[in-house]
């Protein structure tokens, strides 16, 4: 929106029909009575403003809201990210089965343990609760052994580890291990790490996808989606999982790690 905006300002021809569909409803009803438009090439209006008045609230409802509160205001707190993360870890510390908290907040971090140098990121709650056997194959994955003895193990819940409080967090560790699903949505959140965290973000992968091929059972939703993870595991050097892809014509939810 603010991008429309600002070319309106500086007049700028634009794509008008786009920009209604990003007005809000209240605006685009009555949009006529707030611009003139101009068709001068294929898509491309040039906008007259005729409502100031409505052109300055529209600017200041655009606006990139300063907090939580301000986006809940402008009608979406989703537009800002929370200033609070909580993550779930496990460490060697712990005597139980209950995880321990990490609370960020801006730059500051509340932790009441040692971080290990290394740290598993699994996305999924399952898979984070049996953590043991997460590390297993991590250990499995890298032909080493991996425990809690030096490596922490982290709930990603999703795609939450790629805020940037998050990966800012994560930076202070010697090595990310991340355990995300092998589909589209697993390889975006490992660009993201990646591009935060460059190649201290390891993506754990069997060494022989062969004996994997039988767990992937995910049917992807759409065949764009279907090619993208293809694309984004060549692009990202993994060419042994998109032929994986190519060979099952399906996706690997991390679950399947824990079916025996």
């Amino acid at each position: 929106m603010n991008d429309y905006l600002e070319k309106i300002l500086k007049g700028r021809a634009i794509n008008y029909e786009a920009f209604l569909k990003k007005l809000p409803d209240a605006l685009r009803r009555r949009h006529r009575d707030l611009f003139a438009t101009e068709k001068v090439g294929a898509n491309r209006w040039q906008v007259t403003i005729l409502d100031e008045a409505a052109f300055a609230a529209l600017q200041r409802q655009a606006a990139a809201p300063v907090s939580r509160v301000d986006a809940a205001k402008k009608g979406d707190s989703h537009r800002h990210g929370t200033e609070v993360s909580f993550l779930l870890v496990y460490h060697h510390a712990l005597t139980g089965n209950r995880p321990d908290s990490v609370v960020i907040t801006g730059d500051s971090v509340d932790i009441g343990f040692r971080p290990a140098p290394r740290v598993l990121v699994v996305e999924n709650e399952r898979n984070f609760y049996h953590y043991r056997q997460m590390l297993a194959f991590a250990g499995d994955c890298l032909g080493q052994s991996v425990d809690l003895t030096d490596c922490d193990v982290v709930l990603g819940g999703g795609n939450r580890i790629t805020r940037a409080a998050d990966l800012n967090w994560l930076a202070g560790y010697d090595e990310v291990l991340c355990a995300f699903d092998y589909d589209a949505g697993g390889l975006q959140m490992l660009a993201s790490v990646r591009s935060a965290l460059g190649d201290k973000a390891c993506y754990l992968l069997p060494a022989d996808w062969q004996p994997w091929l039988s767990r992937f059972r995910k049917t992807p939703d759409t065949t764009e989606r279907f090619t993208k993870a293809i694309m984004l595991a060549e692009d990202l050097g993994f060419v042994s999982l998109a032929q994986a892809f190519r060979a099952t014509g399906k996706f690997m939810e991390q679950e399947m790690i824990l079916d025996e």
